[in-house]
């Protein structure tokens, strides 16, 4: 049984509007559960419509192939830890750029293309080979991405002289293998084809390489985008009008995060994407740390929580590894009951992934209203009494401020150290993602906290608590 033309293109629309609804909603906390929502029914809506439409065969295994892949990413997703998301949308973007190449490949083997004559059969060539050459780069770059966030690849940037020269020179490769390719008679251009995307692979690995630790929740957006183009040029292979608009809603909302990241980090979104040079260090000698590195107990920051009329929380990483975020937040409710003034400050690039300490916050039912982004709280620092850095780093480095040979020098970062006391929990003195030490640990007003931050929080609580 199949659906009327005209029916699949009303459903199609209906999706549409719906994935733009989504995308709205996702713009705010608030109102993210309904964003989601409306994402999930539109693709019920665009699958359905699309297995039901005129042309359509093997029905049985298509079904079958959707159930089976729906368990598995039910599985998944129950099974991931917050810690380990990044990890999970880095691959599930691989699993994108991998499908764009190997629709391009059937697209070009399918013997209706090459019954294709003139203008048509050119653009449709061509069509093959951006989507082939997008999705190659998202399928390896995203891999990447998913060693660097998961432990297993280097965060620290690879670099090389000519690495620029290199990039440029493979690119102008790969467009002369498109035209010999497109110049080819019947299928024989499979071999320039071939060649291209592994020299597209190769140049997917090179730009995420050479991008350092502190910029890789940029990566991650940018890789969104690029699976977003991806699924674009998929549906033009295929001819699919839902799957052409819903990949360009992807890739150009993936690209707009993306710059409006790299804007609040101070980074160039093309010295990112293009990767010459994700750190803005000038490479000479840094600065000298001065300062001695002092420590407290868990009665003592409960005494100064205590005696404080201003409160700022700081999560980070560290806090997302601890699962902190549920104890922090009775902690939070109790000083609030005590007429305490607590806030959570975010910056833009925390943990490693857009909106990661939000999610975790969020999960924890902390009210929105007492989350405030890092242009918001820079402005009160000097008037908070105690700031709590939990499990954060790069991103309350003053390196980024005062060190020219800092890798992230000039990346806005929270200014706890302005604050009377700050108090920073860690499990040691170890160095941030970015791999940059920080002077904020030595400054006179700051004490650090060793230990769990789960664990920590707790005790703390039970000295407020007595």
């Amino acid at each position: 049984m199949y659906i009327a033309k005209e029916i699949q293109t009303a459903a199609y629309l209906f999706a549409s509007i719906l994935f733009i609804l989504s995308l709205s909603g996702l713009s705010s906390q608030e109102s993210a559960k309904r964003g989601v929502l409306y994402g999930i029914v539109g693709m019920i809506v665009a699958i359905i419509a699309t297995v039901m439409g005129k042309g359509v065969e093997g029905h049985v295994y298509i079904i079958a192939a959707i159930a089976i892949a729906s368990v598995i990413g039910i599985m998944v997703a129950r099974k991931v830890e917050m810690t380990a998301m990044p990890q999970l949308v880095a691959i599930l973007h691989s699993f994108v750029g991998l499908a764009a190449v190997l629709v391009g490949f059937g697209s070009y083997l399918d013997p209706a293309t090459q019954l294709l004559t003139g203008a048509e059969h050119t653009i449709h060539l061509v069509e093959v080979f951006a989507g082939i050459f997008i999705g190659a780069i998202t399928f390896t770059g995203s891999i990447i991405a998913w060693g660097k966030l998961d432990g297993k690849v280097p965060s620290k940037p690879w670099s090389f002289k000519g690495l620029q020269l290199m990039n440029l020179i493979l690119l102008v490769i790969c467009i002369i293998l498109g035209v010999l390719y497109n110049n080819a008679e019947g299928t024989s251009g499979m071999l320039y084809l071939g060649i291209m995307t592994a020299i597209a692979s190769f140049i997917g690995v090179v730009l995420v390489m050479a991008i350092g630790g502190g910029d890789m929740p940029v990566v991650v957006s940018m890789l969104n985008s690029y699976s977003g183009w991806a699924a674009s040029a998929a549906g033009f292979m295929l001819g699919n009008d839902l799957l052409i608009v819903t990949g360009a809603l992807v890739g150009s909302s993936g690209a707009i995060l993306s710059m409006h990241m790299c804007h609040a980090m101070n980074r160039s979104f093309f010295s990112v994407i293009f990767a010459s040079g994700s750190g803005n260090g000038s490479g000479g000698e840094k600065k000298a740390i001065e300062g001695e590195v002092t420590a407290l107990n868990h009665e003592e920051v409960a005494n100064l929580l205590k005696e404080a009329k201003s409160v700022v929380i700081v999560p980070g990483y560290g806090m997302a590894v601890a699962k902190a975020q549920y104890p922090i937040y009775e902690m939070v409710e109790n000083l609030r009951k005590d007429g305490k003034l607590v806030r959570f400050a975010i910056h833009p690039v925390a943990g490693r992934l857009p909106g990661h300490m939000n999610v975790l916050l969020a999960e924890a039912n902390v009210p929105y209203d007492i989350v405030m982004e890092m242009d918001e709280i820079n402005d009160d620092m000097p008037n908070t009494d105690v700031v709590m850095v939990i499990g954060a780093n790069d991103v309350v480095n003053p390196s980024a401020q005062d060190d020219p040979a800092s890798s992230i020098y000039g990346m806005p970062v929270i200014e706890a150290w302005k604050a009377e006391k700050v108090i920073i929990m860690k499990r040691s003195m170890s160095a941030g993602y970015s791999g940059e030490d920080n002077p904020l640990f030595y400054k006179p007003n700051s004490e650090m906290l060793y230990g769990d931050a789960k664990d920590s929080v707790n005790k703390i609580l039970a000295f407020l608590k007595a």
